[in-house]
């Protein structure tokens, strides 16, 4: 792993700057505690707040308003703080100057990533997400894998990191001998994507479902057929060359439905990014034998297992994996071994993630155990499992269909598009706008697929939730539609600024000193300037739900500013600075969003 460099036109946060003017002042008053965390946080008695004198107060056996006394007279003239006061027990309160406020949104206005530092360059992070298999329908099971990943790549990839996206798909086994021995025998049934152009509501993929189904039932009715199904799941293994053609044809036709989903979703998964369990076949013996060579893999029962030196099961036994099964076939352990080899070795990660939903903890801790037991996962790697909870119904029970069956992401993505279009044609009819059936149409499905993520990505991702269409959807309260919104208030301002022919200014408007920014004004600086270090959070813990929570408080700021601060109605400087504010805070909205995979529209 290379340094990690700023980027070139990086601005330190507001919150940065207080923390080293603080943090040089405690080092001058105190020059053995250099170094000690002035403890910037949040303050409703000023723009920000440093609360290290109780800790240092015990440190140099002092009163600690005496040493919040002490610090404030040692804080520098022109530094990022223009105002101090202490408080209670030595709180310092900081207020920051108009002109430091003003200087920072032109620093970041000027900026094509706002001012955001790159803080992941130089790491190289493999992100394994979505994984759905292989002539099967994505269901409701694959939207928090396939949502959150693509939201920490995007956003590991704004802060720098190479990101290698990964589309780990089931695409082999014993099943798929099923299935091509009963395409082989009724190819009839075999539908191709160019086939159903007019058939509504019908895929490729569906209809392999369907005859998997079939040859499940035949497999377990007809003896002949199966014997016929196991020479097939041989003939699969050993490349046999009419075998691969149609295991090839399977593979094609539901690569073709995982781009149409992941299209509609906004997710950034390819076909180049998809590697498939059996990319990894003929690597298997090999890792078996590396296994077993260093004493790692043992047998047991006649299978070949890596024994947990760290877990134990319900017997108080070792958890095992599985490396080869007493029949001497792989498995997904034997696989799941090989991708991490393959990940460290090959694609030279420094950080692997794994989006699999909580059920797989065991799993990930096994392999895990394993790869640093052989060598492969060293100190230098970060490997980790990206555990999330699961869909609920309004029953709080795990999302189905009225019948118990699960429900296809299609259908979901539906449901929420439709309520969107309930929404979105309401709120056109009360303003007594017009939208015609097209924007109508586009405009629902942005919000709708907008109100999925967000729902998605807005609570921490280990808790479950629940999928309500009608809630999620709303205008009103901390919603995705409720952001988008917001951005369409921003846009229609600086268009009705344009159309009057009023300019926003290209640098820090003149007499800017003349009038003092009201409140909500410095609320909105503040809160605009929170992008980079909430970033920066969320690369440290992976949990995008510190991204929507600050778009929604730079929303609500927002609003606050718009309701008290008139801009088109204001004059002069005062208007100037008004509009470069909310452009700054368009901006700065559109970027967080396009960071959740969200869009970011011009009207609704």
């Amino acid at each position: 792993m290379s340094e990690i460099s700023p980027a070139p036109d990086a601005v330190p946060s507001l919150s940065q700057q207080l923390t080293d003017a603080v943090g040089a002042a405690i080092s001058a008053a105190y020059p053995e505690q250099a170094g000690a965390d002035p403890l910037i946080r949040p303050s409703d008695h000023a723009d920000l707040q440093a609360n290290a004198a109780l800790a240092l107060a015990k440190k140099v056996g002092a009163n600690p308003r005496e040493v919040g006394t002490k610090v404030s007279e040692q804080i520098t003239a022109g530094s990022a703080v223009g105002k101090v006061e202490i408080s209670g027990p030595g709180f310092l309160n900081l207020t920051i100057s108009d002109e430091t406020l003003w200087n920072q949104v032109e620093a970041r206005r000027t900026s094509a990533r706002l001012g955001v530092p790159a803080t992941q360059a130089g790491v190289r992070t493999v992100i394994d997400y979505s994984g759905p298999n292989i002539a099967k329908e994505m269901h409701v099971g694959h939207i928090r894998s396939t949502v959150i990943g693509d939201a920490l790549t995007r956003v590991l990839s704004f802060l720098g990191s190479e990101v290698i996206k990964q589309n780990h798909l089931g695409d082999w086994g014993t099943q798929f001998g099923m299935l091509i021995q009963y395409i082989t025998e009724h190819p009839e049934q075999l539908w191709r994507h160019s086939d159903l152009a007019e058939v509504a509501d019908a895929t490729t993929v569906s209809a392999l479902d369907s005859l998997y189904k079939a040859a499940r039932k035949t497999f377990d009715a007809d003896e002949a057929f199966a014997d016929r199904a196991r020479a097939r799941v041989v003939a699969l293994q050993a490349g046999d060359s009419e075998t691969l053609a149609v295991w090839r044809e399977i593979v094609a036709e539901s690569q073709y439905y995982f781009d149409q989903v992941y299209a509609r979703l906004g997710i950034l998964l390819r076909a180049e990014d998809s590697r498939g369990e059996s990319s990894y076949n003929d690597q298997l013996d090999a890792v078996a034998a590396e296994l077993e060579q260093a004493g790692i893999a043992v047998t047991s029962d006649g299978a070949l297992v890596v024994l947990s030196e760290d877990v134990k099961g319900p017997d108080d036994q070792p958890a095992a994996l599985m490396v080869r099964k007493r029949d001497g076939g792989y498995g997904y352990d034997t696989t799941d071994l090989a991708t991490l080899k393959y990940r460290i070795s090959e694609l030279e990660a420094d950080r692997i993630l794994y989006l699999v939903d909580a059920r797989q903890t065991l799993h990930f801790r096994l392999l895990f155990e394993a790869g640093r037991r052989a060598g492969w996962l060293t100190e230098e790697v970060d490997a980790r499992h990206i555990s999330f909870g699961s869909i609920l119904g309004p029953d709080g029970k795990p999302f189905k269909t009225r019948s118990g069956e699960t429900v296809r992401l299609m259908d979901l993505l539906d449901m929420a598009v439709d309520a969107a279009a309930t929404v979105v044609r309401e709120g056109a009819e009360a303003k007594g706008s017009e939208l015609d059936e097209a924007a109508l149409t586009e405009i629902a499905e942005q919000a709708g697929i907008g109100a999925v993520k967000y729902a998605d990505l807005s609570g921490s991702r280990t808790k479950d939730y629940v999928f309500d269409p009608e809630r999620m959807t709303a205008f009103n309260g901390n919603t995705g539609v409720y952001l988008q919104y917001a951005h369409t208030r921003m846009v229609s301002i600086l268009r009705r600024a344009a159309s009057q022919g009023v300019k926003i200014p290209d640098g820090v408007p003149s007499a800017i000193s003349d009038v003092a920014l009201e409140p909500a004004e410095r609320a909105l600086v503040l809160a605009i300037d929170g992008l980079g270090d909430v970033l920066a959070a969320v690369a440290e813990d992976l949990e995008p739900h510190r991204l929507t929570t600050y778009l929604y408080e730079l929303a609500r700021a927002f609003t606050d500013f718009y309701e008290a601060c008139p801009v088109l109605a204001s004059e002069g400087s005062v208007r100037e600075r008004r509009l470069a504010l909310v452009d700054l805070t368009r901006r700065t909205l559109a970027q967080g969003l396009d960071l959740l995979g969200i869009a970011a529209p011009e009207r609704m």
